[in-house]
């Protein structure tokens, strides 16, 4: 367990292992900041997924029966009964890197995908008919927010309402589980709450009780955002309660997840109902093996599906999702996976059907993208006869990603944005090679992919899945005329009855004639896939042979800049060098500037004796014309210096008692004067 203390320094519990420990700019000890910020990530998505999904559900719990049949009319009933689902962080990360924004789809090795209405319908159970939620944009939601919420916004020109108030407004004032307290346990008294505070009976209060409960589930869940604060521009669109079952909030939700999908791809997560974009990988892509099946036969089908947790690091996962993109068989990928559904226990797919199947523009406040049907026309069974890449043809300029709706204000419903479409291909052949031609570059992101930068491998295996696809349904076709062809020859019985009824033995004809056309066919088919396979094969080595010529001159290259490499850490090691022997240079002339000094101070001592010994000399050159006998100035300073003893020790014998040793003694005679010429002479 890690715990954050008022410090700001993260410590290890008692018992468990450190992991990451800050105090102040030092780092004592942590993880690469790449690798912390994703495990960062990671944990702040699931905190806030859960913080979202238990609060809603919880404060669902606490509603009036009046309340929850109101949201049931609205369409909000079967959402708002949804389990909660873990996010799978990394798949829903390598899914993002695969968006193309210029044809809101997802780019894979083979073709063109993209979550559709009737993804959304059966996934999460919001309609996608109705009125299309968008309308006007203000530049302030503050008096909206303070007559139908009762609640403030965050600044002047702002839109966005704090959490935490909204949620103290319905009974929430801390959604934090307590020490010791149980999952069942927290939501119990998150549900006790919710319900002390709400109105029990209709009239303005519970329509206020409703409207802040809707913004909640709007703007944290439906079309949340990456922060904390929640939306409250639907505010417009829940005055009228009445009216707020006819809008498309599906329709909401898918445009605004293409519109957060197309954010840079640096931009970690997505924003919006994650949960789609992982229930819809799932049915589609089951190979990668991201989701466990569960409680089979439930709607909608999100609560049919739990995430299979995965202990690897983050860019491990992701990098093994692509890879795992970039090598599943074409044969894998299923295109309907919601054939044999019963749509009779979801009404909702009912109300939507009319939807199913078109392009169609979606449409969520200021945002209004694309949905291009026909790049993923295999979503109804049918082949890929067409390709469509998009042009920039828009007669105004869409307001950046900044922009929520506060600058101006504005009317959605006249204003447009979007790309025209064309297509000139008219066969799968066509799509396939016209696909590799167009993305080849962007759509391999895995490291065991051979190296096609013109698509020719990717345009051949998708010309040759094709043919597959083709192949198989040749074969049911002529197993279907075989088996029509073996019930009419026992219904003929033979020649004798041929003869009785003509009729039976031309139909037997017709059907042993359209049997062996079939099987002509067939045949040309899995001749055609063996010279498809061929071709591959040689494509791919002829690719790789001329990956490895262009990166003969790439090598010789890098053994130039390998060279001038060494040449420049030569150069950087003289300049080291050169840096050190100057450095000693430097260090050498203060030590000769220091000695230099010391010989001048000695000088100047040794002319002060210079000086002294010849003051010495003058007077004693004095002295002897005076009448102090000649000597040296040494023999003069010590005679002085005797003297001044003998001096005091007679003063210290006068002043010692009697007895003593130190008394007074009799004065010792004076020493004799050293004979005349003995002395130095001046």
């Amino acid at each position: 367990m890690v715990i954050l203390n008022a410090t700001g320094v993260v410590s290890p519990s008692e018992g468990d292992r450190p992991i990451v420990v800050f105090s102040g700019q030092r780092v004592l000890w942590a993880f690469s900041f790449r690798l912390l910020t994703l495990l960062m990530f990671a944990l702040q998505s699931e905190l806030r997924s859960r913080l979202g999904w238990v609060v809603v559900r919880a404060i669902y719990d606490s509603l009036p029966d009046f309340q929850r049949a109101r949201l049931e009319g609205m369409g909000f009933g079967p959402f708002l009964r949804l389990e909660e689902l873990a996010p799978d962080v990394a798949l829903i990360q390598a899914l993002k890197e695969r968006w193309d924004p210029e044809c809101h789809a997802f780019l894979f090795p083979w073709g063109h995908m993209v979550p559709t209405l009737e993804d959304v319908v059966r996934i999460t159970g919001l309609h996608v008919d109705g009125q299309a939620v968008t309308g006007t944009t203000y530049t302030s939601y503050q008096e909206p927010a303070e007559r139908l919420l009762g609640l403030e916004v965050q600044g002047e020109r702002s839109s966005l309402v704090q959490r935490t108030a909204l949620q103290a407004s319905l009974g929430l004032t801390s959604a934090r589980r307590q020490t010791g307290e149980g999952q069942a346990e927290h939501m119990e008294r998150m549900t006790d709450d919710a319900r002390a505070a709400m109105a029990e009976e209709e009239g303005e209060a519970a329509d206020r009780d409703l409207r802040r409960f809707l913004t909640l589930v709007i703007g944290k869940l439906i079309l949340g955002t990456r922060g904390d604060p929640v939306s409250c521009r639907c505010l417009p669109l829940l005055e009228d309660l009445s009216n707020v079952g006819n809008y498309a909030w599906g329709a909401a939700l898918l445009a605004h997840l293409f519109d957060s999908l197309g954010t840079s791809s640096r931009v970690t997560g997505v924003a919006g109902f994650f949960p789609l974009l992982q229930v819809w990988a799932y049915y589609h892509l089951p190979s990668l093996g991201r989701g466990v099946a569960r409680r089979r036969g439930a709607v909608p089908l999100l609560q049919r599906w739990r995430f299979c947790r995965d202990e690897r690091s983050l860019r491990r996962q992701v990098t093994m999702i692509h890879d795992a993109m970039d090598t599943i068989p074409f044969g894998h990928v299923q295109w309907t996976p919601y054939v044999g559904e019963d749509d009779a226990t979801q009404p909702w797919v009912e109300r939507g059907r009319p939807y199913f199947g078109r392009d169609i523009w979606l449409h969520c406040y200021n945002t209004v993208v694309p949905l291009h049907h026909r790049l993923v026309a295999r979503t109804l069974g049918l082949h890929q006869a067409v390709v469509e890449f998009p042009t920039r043809q828009r007669l105004w300029e869409r307001p950046g990603r900044s922009f929520r709706g506060i600058q101006q204000v504005t009317d959605w419903t006249v204003r447009r944005r979007g790309k025209e479409v064309v297509s000139e291909a008219t066969s799968d052949e066509d799509y396939y090679r016209a696909y590799a031609r167009r993305y080849g570059a962007q759509v391999y992101r895995g490291t065991r992919r051979p190296l096609d930068p013109e698509g020719r491998i990717a345009s051949l295996e998708g010309v040759l899945h094709s043919t597959i696809q083709q192949r198989d349904d040749l074969q049911a076709v002529v197993d279907q005329l075989r088996g029509e062809l073996e019930r009419a020859q026992q219904m003929v019985g033979g020649a004798s009855s041929s003869r009785e009824d003509p009729g039976r033995s031309v139909l037997e004809g017709q059907l042993a004639a359209a049997t062996a056309r079939a099987e002509d066919a067939l045949a040309q088919l899995r001749e055609r896939e063996e010279e498809l396979r061929t071709a591959l094969a040689q494509t791919t080595t002829l690719e790789t042979e001329m990956a490895e010529l262009r990166l003969r001159p790439e090598a010789a290259e890098v053994a130039r800049w390998r060279q001038e490499a060494a040449a420049a850490a030569r150069w950087q090691q003289d300049a080291e060098e050169a840096v050190r022997l100057r450095a000693e240079a430097g260090d050498l002339r203060t030590q000769l500037g220091e000695e230099r000094h010391r010989s001048d101070m000695l000088r100047s001592e040794m002319r002060g004796l210079e000086r002294a010994l010849a003051l010495v000399g003058r007077r004693r050159s004095v002295t002897s014309r005076s009448g102090i006998p000649s000597g040296s100035a040494g023999h003069y300073l010590t005679g002085s210096s005797g003297r001044r003893r003998n001096e005091e020790e007679r003063r210290q014998r006068e002043r010692a008692p009697e007895g003593s040793e130190t008394g007074p003694r009799a004065m010792a005679p004076p020493s004799p004067r050293p004979p005349e010429g003995t002395g130095e002479s001046g």
